[in-house]
């Protein structure tokens, strides 16, 4: 039977499958031993010794049309363009005898604001998992395709760091002028993602557009939320809420008038789904054209098992948006009614919910304090409290300072209230007490989302500051305060303590390219 999109002779490599079907693509990886097909559909996939990104190994090429928009540092690591350029000729020579995949896809739902991508990669599966997270063209727009960027992912290379400039021999190189990212030595799917995810925050600011790490849902009235928080923080749960019409779980721009998806799918932890509390992303672990990386599988009945970590904590799957039963198909909303910072604390020191000031958003928004969960990133095997500037630190290679003012001038221009939500622990710090019950999370993320905390009454928390309130629809009383969960309220009073310390220690780095306003809004301590 002849395929439908036939192979092609092209620049790079020596035959590329063009924008295959996603069943011809099973086809494929099923024949190159790439996978296998779970019992309800979905292709799960093995990524190798990477089941998670690798932060370290990510550079941006120092050249001079892009040097002075860059944050360097620790987060956007330089290489030089002698380097790249060493690096990706060989990686071309390697690839000429190699057959490759291809798709053409779009970032951004916004047309003005819109990015024509292609995506190379080796396997058959990582072209499904481009073909389910980017946008699709329809076939009048492929057929004038000419992509703005391009991602080549060969995980079989390895760079050679002795004469490319790379740590190890896996890179991620990101070259702003060329337009063009090179992945090689990971198999991790989560790469070509993210450094898609970091053109875009790029691009963004000059179009007057705000690029968030976050989800987006909106209500039956057109009350659009925002979620901003990192992976393991629950955006893609709490934004799949059946009562409200999902934007999408990660990535988005928010304009002058508009909020609007950069992405087609979604990238969803898969670990201990429940079908009670998850059921829109748990029945996409039952379909036909999930990816699913890392999940445990029954070798001879092919039944998955979304419990186990025997591979990694970080299991995940891949799907478009449509296998989300009440998602927003233009992936375009208006402005924000709401917006929420979750955070997932390690300490169990943050209250379950708390109303901020615009300065107080704005000194969390640059803080970013969350946990880094388990198999996240390499080297990652509990909880660790982290700071991750805008909530996507690894992402923005712009000064967070630049994101941060552009939210705070559309959070005054709307008046948007603010929440943080905390989905981390409660009655002690991981290990000692356990994780916030995600009927009680999701139940006050809809009270803060209809208005029905509007009004209540509010304590001050002694440490941060912020108003809390002290009771909650469908939320018992005694949870909303955290220092009365924990048996040894001293000890709670340590805990708060050290955290304060460690929010003023990050924080110090940021306040001299801040308003005064902003750092003064930053926690206190008890008095």
């Amino acid at each position: 039977m002849a395929t439908t999109a036939p192979t092609k002779s092209p620049a790079l490599g020596r035959h590329v499958r063009a924008n295959l079907s996603t069943a011809e693509l099973y086809e494929d990886a099923i024949r190159h031993g790439e996978g296998l097909i779970a019992a309800d559909g979905p292709l799960v996939v093995r990524t190798g010794k990477h089941t998670g990104r690798s932060p370290e190994d990510k550079f941006i090429v120092d050249e001079p049309s892009s040097h002075d928009k860059i944050w360097w540092g620790a987060v956007n690591r330089p290489i030089s363009e002698a380097h790249y350029e060493r690096l990706r000729a060989r990686l071309v020579a390697y690839a000429a005898s190699r057959d490759l995949y291809s798709q053409d896809c779009f970032i951004g739902a916004a047309e003005a604001h819109r990015r024509s991508l292609r995506v190379y990669t080796e396997t058959a599966w990582a072209s499904i998992f481009a073909r389910n997270l980017f946008r699709r063209p329809t076939d009048e727009q492929r057929a004038g395709f000419t992509p703005n960027f391009t991602i080549i992912c060969v995980p079989s290379f390895q760079a050679d760091p002795e004469t490319e400039g790379t740590r190890t021999g896996t890179a991620i190189l990101v070259h702003l002028k060329r337009m063009e990212i090179l992945i090689v030595g990971t198999e991790y799917a989560g790469e070509i993602k993210k450094s898609a995810f970091t053109v875009m925050n790029y691009l963004m600011p000059d179009e007057g557009v705000l690029p968030m790490h976050s989800a987006i849902n909106i209500g039956p009235d057109g009350d659009a939320a925002v979620f901003f928080g990192l992976s393991g923080t629950g955006k893609t749960t709490l934004s799949a809420d059946p009562e409200r019409s999902l934007i999408g779980d990660d990535e988005h721009g928010w304009g002058d008038d508009l909020t609007f998806n950069f992405e087609g799918g979604c990238y969803a932890k898969t670990i201990r789904l429940s079908p009670m509390y998850e059921p829109d992303i748990f029945q996409t672990t039952r379909r036909f054209g999930t990816v699913l990386e890392n999940v445990d599988v029954d070798p001879r009945t092919r039944a998955l098992d979304l419990d186990s970590e025997r591979i990694t904590e970080n299991t995940r799957g891949a799907y478009p948006l449509e296998f989300i039963g009440n998602a927003d198909e233009t992936g375009i909303a208006g402005r924000p009614r709401t917006v929420v910072l979750l955070t997932a604390d390690a300490f169990g020191v943050l209250p379950p919910i708390s109303r901020l000031t615009h300065a107080q958003a704005a000194y969390h928004f640059i803080s970013g304090y969350t946990a880094k969960l388990a198999g996240t990133e390499i080297g990652i095997k509990e909880p660790k409290a982290t700071f991750s500037a805008c909530f996507g630190a690894p992402f923005m290679p712009r000064h967070p300072g630049e994101y941060a003012a552009m939210l705070v001038e559309r959070l005054a221009h709307d008046d948007v209230p603010v929440w943080l939500v905390n989905t981390g622990w409660t009655g002690g710090p991981y290990g000692v007490g356990e994780r916030m019950d995600i009927g009680h999370t999701r139940a006050m993320v809809r009270a803060a989302l209809n208005g029905a905390l509007d009004g209540l009454a509010t304590r001050l928390d002694p440490n941060f500051g912020f108003a809390v309130p002290t009771s909650c629809p469908d939320v018992p009383s005694s949870f909303l305060d955290p220092r009365t969960t924990w048996a040894d309220p001293y000890a709670y009073d340590r805990a708060a303590a050290d955290l304060v310390a460690m929010f003023t220690t990050n924080f110090a780095g940021y306040a001299d390219e801040v308003d005064p306003a902003i750092a003064a809004a930053g926690p206190q301590g008890a008095s």
